[in-house]
C-alpha cells in the first residue's frame, strides 16, 4: 500500500559553510531515507531551507559589514550548489525568508493568541550598557556557564554540551558576546513580549511520546526527562528588528522569535512546494490521515521537535505530530570535536571542489553517529574509498564485466546449471534486499550499509570458488552461467546501493544496458532481468583510487586560520 512520506531537515543558519558533521547527523540519512521511500513507491516530499532570521546571521552580517538579507542569500546559493553536487534530493528547500513562510507564521500565531495560547506578559531580558551595543541582547549575543551541567560556553538559548533549553536568567556569570571586543555583563531589563503556553501541553505530550516505542532510546528518553522536568512557558519574541514582524500593532521593534518560527518553516515549505505543483492543496495529503513525517537532526535540536513544534501542533490542530524524530549523535574529526571557529572541520564545498560525491556519501554512511558519537578521519576515508569501494565492490563489477566481454562479446548467455551454490547466491541477495528494506524502514543506515557489503562480498567469495576465468578453457557454458548469475546480484547492488551512492550507481545501471533510471525501475529485484541476450556497456571504473598523500594533505589543513 503506498504511503504518504513527509522527510523534513534541520533548518540551517544561513551563515556559514555546511560540514561533513552536518551532512552526517542530519542530511545524508534524510536523503537515504527518501529515496529508498521513493523506490519502493511511496509519495514523498522532502523539504528545509535556510534559517535566515537566526541571531547567527545578524552577527555574521555585523563582522562582514552586509545586510543580514546579503547574508543569508549568499548561503542560499551556496547550499542549493552543495546539495546538488553531493546529490542531496530535496524536493524544496527554501528559506525562511518568504512572503509564504512569513505568512504562515503570521496565521499560527493569530490563531493560538486567539485562543489563549499565546499570551502577553513581562519578562526580564539582558540588556548591554556597552557603548558598542546598547541595547537588549538577543539569547544567542549572550552566554554564560549552564545551570545543569556547567559548562561555562552555554548560550541564551540553549546549552550545547547538555542539550537542555535555557533561559538566558538561568546562566551563571552571564556576559554579552555580540562583539568580540565586548564581554560586558548586561544587566535585566524589563520588557513586554509574547508567551506560548508551553505549560498546557505537558500531560497530552508526555502520553504521546510514552506511546513511541518506535522512537530511539535516546531521543525518546531525553524528551520524557525533559518533559518530566515540568514545561515552563517561553517567550516567542525578542526586541530585533531582523525577522518575522509580530502581525498585531504596537510592536513594530519586535519580531518573532526564530525557534518559533523555524519550525513552522516544515508547514510552510510544504505549502510552497504544493503551490508550484497542479494541486496547490496537496500539501494536505501530507499532514493529515494516515501519511507519516520524520525530522531528521542532530540531538541539540531534539526538544524542538519532540517538545515545542508539537505543542504548536496541537494548539494549532488538525494537523500531524512528528512520526518519527531520528535525531542523531555528534561527529568529530580526528578525534576532536569539530570546530568552525578554530577551523577543525571540513566543509563541504571544500570537499566537493577535489573529490567525488559517492565516496564521501559511503564514508559518512559507514560512520554515521546513530546512537553515539562517532569520528571522521582521513585515513579511514581513504581506506574505504580504496579498499571497499574500489577494491571490493568496483573491483567485482570490473571483473564480471571484462569477463563477460572477453568470452561473450559482453552479451549474457543463457545459465546451464542451478547447483546448490548458485541457489545459495540468489537466495542470500533476496534476503539482503529484504533485510535491507527493514533496516532502512527504521532508519537504520549504517546497519543497511553493512548488508550492501556483505552481499558484495558474498559474490567476490562465489566468483572467487567458481573460478570463471579458469572454467571457460574447458567448459564455456560453466563461465557463462557464473557470469549470468553473478550480473543478476551485480543488478540488485545496484538498486540497493542506489540510496546511498545515486551517482555511480546510475552510472552502473547504464552499464547494465538499461534506459530507464533506477528510481524508475523501483525497488525490485528479478533474478533472471538480466536475461540471456542483454548487451553490456563496455566496464568503466565506478571509483578513483586514492593516493595515501591525500592523509597528510588534508589533516594538515585542520586548525589552520
Amino acid at each position: 500500500m503506498t504511503e504518504n512520506i513527509l522527510v523534513c531537515t534541520a533548518w540551517p543558519y544561513a551563515n556559514g559553510s555546511l560540514h561533513l558533521g552536518h551532512i552526517a547527523g542530519c542530511y545524508l540519512p534524510a536523503d537515504i531515507f527518501a529515496r529508498y521511500h521513493r523506490l519502493i513507491q511511496n509519495n514523498v516530499i522532502m523539504v528545509s531551507g535556510s534559517d535566515a532570521h537566526g541571531t547567527p546571521v545578524t552577527i555574521t552580517a555585523e563582522a562582514q559589514g552586509i545586510t543580514p538579507n546579503e547574508v543569508s542569500e549568499n548561503y542560499q546559493k551556496e547550499f542549493l550548489n552543495d546539495w546538488s553536487n553531493l546529490g542531496i534530493s530535496y524536493d524544496l528547500f527554501t528559506s525562511t525568508h518568504t512572503e509564504n513562510h512569513t505568512k504562515i507564521v503570521q496565521e499560527i500565531f493569530l490563531k493560538l493568541y486567539e485562543k489563549d495560547l499565546i499570551y502577553k506578559d513581562i519578562m526580564s531580558q539582558p540588556f548591554c550598557n556597552a557603548s558598542s551595543c546598547n541595547q537588549f541582547l538577543a539569547d544567542r549575543y549572550v552566554e554564560g556557564t549552564c545551570p545543569l551541567c556547567k559548562f561555562n560556553q552555554a548560550r541564551g538559548d540553549q546549552c550545547d554540551n547538555c542539550g537542555n533549553t535555557l533561559d538566558p536568567k538561568d546562566l551563571i556569570d552571564i556576559r554579552c558576546n555580540r562583539r568580540k571586543d565586548c564581554n560586558e555583563s548586561p544587566e535585566f531589563r524589563k520588557t513586554e513580549h509574547f508567551f506560548l503556553r508551553l505549560s498546557n501541553f505537558e500531560t497530552e505530550l508526555l502520553e504521546w511520546v510514552k506511546t513511541k516505542n518506535h522512537w530511539k532510546s535516546n531521543v525518546k528518553n531525553f524528551t520524557i526527562g525533559f518533559l518530566e522536568g515540568g514545561l515552563i512557558d517561553r517567550a516567542i519574541t525578542r526586541d530585533i528588528t531582523w525577522g518575522i514582524p509580530i502581525p498585531l500593532e504596537g510592536y513594530e521593534d519586535k519580531r518573532i522569535y526564530v525557534w518559533f518560527e523555524a519550525v513552522i518553516g516544515y508547514l510552510s515549505a510544504s505549502i510552497e512546494w504544493a503551490s508550484r505543483q497542479d494541486d496547490p492543496e496537496i500539501w494536505k495529503e501530507f499532514w493529515d490521515g494516515s501519511s507519516k513525517s520524520y525530522y531528521f537532526m542532530g540531538k541539540d535540536n531534539i526538544p524542538f521537535h519532540t517538545v515545542i513544534w508539537p505543542a504548536i501542533l496541537l494548539g494549532n490542530e488538525n494537523l500531524n505530530l512528528p512520526f518519527d524524530v531520528p535525531a542523531n549523535e555528534y561527529v568529530n574529526m580526528e578525534s576532536k570535536k569539530i570546530s568552525t571557529s578554530r577551523n577543525w572541520v571540513v566543509n563541504l564545498k571544500d570537499y566537493l571542489e577535489k573529490y567525488d560525491p559517492d565516496p564521501l556519501r559511503f564514508a559518512l554512511t559507514s560512520i554515521m553517529p546513530e546512537t553515539s558519537d562517532s569520528n571522521f578521519s582521513w585515513e579511514e576515508y581513504l581506506r574505504r574509498n580504496n579498499d571497499e569501494l574500489v577494491a571490493t565492490f568496483g573491483n567485482l563489477v570490473n571483473r564480471v564485466f571484462s569477463m563477460t566481454h572477453r568470452y561473450f562479446d559482453g552479451i549474457v548467455q543463457k545459465p546451464t546449471r542451478l547447483n546448490e551454490e548458485d541457489i545459495q547466491l540468489l537466495e542470500f541477495t533476496k534476503s539482503s534486499m529484504n533485510n535491507l528494506s527493514e533496516e532502512l524502514s527504521n532508519c537504520k543506515f549504517r546497519r543497511g550499509l553493512e548488508i550492501c557489503m556483505n552481499l558484495s562480498q558474498s559474490l567476490n567469495k562465489y566468483l572467487e570458488n567458481q573460478a570463471p576465468w579458469k572454467s571457460f578453457k574447458e567448459n564455456p557454458e560453466e563461465c557463462a552461467t557464473t557470469l549470468y548469475y553473478s550480473i543478476n546480484v551485480i543488478n540488485c547492488l545496484k538498486t540497493m546501493f542506489n540510496p546511498f551512492m545515486p551517482f555511480s550507481t546510475e552510472k552502473l545501471n547504464s552499464l547494465l544496458g538499461f534506459d530507464e533510471t533506477i528510481n524508475t525501475l523501483g525497488w525490485v529485484w528479478d533474478s533472471s532481468e538480466m536475461s540471456p541476450g542483454k548487451k553490456l556497456q563496455p566496464a568503466e571504473p565506478l571509483f578513483v583510487k586514492l593516493d595515501e598523500s591525500i592523509v597528510d594533505e588534508e589533516v594538515s589543513k585542520l586548525g589552520i586560520n
